[in-house]
């Protein structure tokens, strides 16, 4: 297993349809973006990726953000291909992005995940994450 940050550069055709089809395990119901527009410059967004063998079997982003109340990140799309799952991986991904976020000095990082997502859930507060007293709104444009 490798575990990389994956960058523009890094983008191949190959890599583009794996990370197509790993999301697609997250939610095939979601447009999904082009991995290279994600990664663009202004874009400030971190991606940590598990290799085997070349092929792409779990990935973790964090987008961050500057606001008055201090330099935030937010992490997205955890997913780790079913065949792999039960290994660790998404702690290891979950525990890149931090030291990532140490390492940029973010003064928080916040996280949504769905009530029945119980896996990630425990996952996220062996980590460190708590449950915050506060409402999700979205208004889809």
């Amino acid at each position: 297993m490798t575990l990389t940050i994956l960058q523009k550069e890094d983008i191949t055709p190959i890599i583009k349809k794996q990370v197509h089809d790993l999301f697609k395990v997250l939610n095939a119901d979601i447009n999904q973006w082009d991995i290279e527009e994600v990664l663009s410059q202004g874009n400030e967004f971190i991606c940590a990726c598990c290799w085997e063998d070349e092929k792409l079997v779990g990935m973790a982003s964090l987008a961050t953000y500057k606001a008055i109340s201090g330099y935030k990140g937010m992490v997205e799309d955890v997913v780790v291909s079913e065949a792999f799952r039960g290994q660790g991986l998404g702690r290891k991904l979950m525990e890149r992005l931090i030291a990532e976020s140490q390492n940029l000095h973010l003064s928080e990082i916040l996280l949504f995940s769905g009530h029945h997502r119980k896996p990630a859930i425990a996952l996220y507060k062996s980590l460190g994450f708590n449950l915050k007293n506060s409402g999700l709104y979205t208004l889809k444009l």
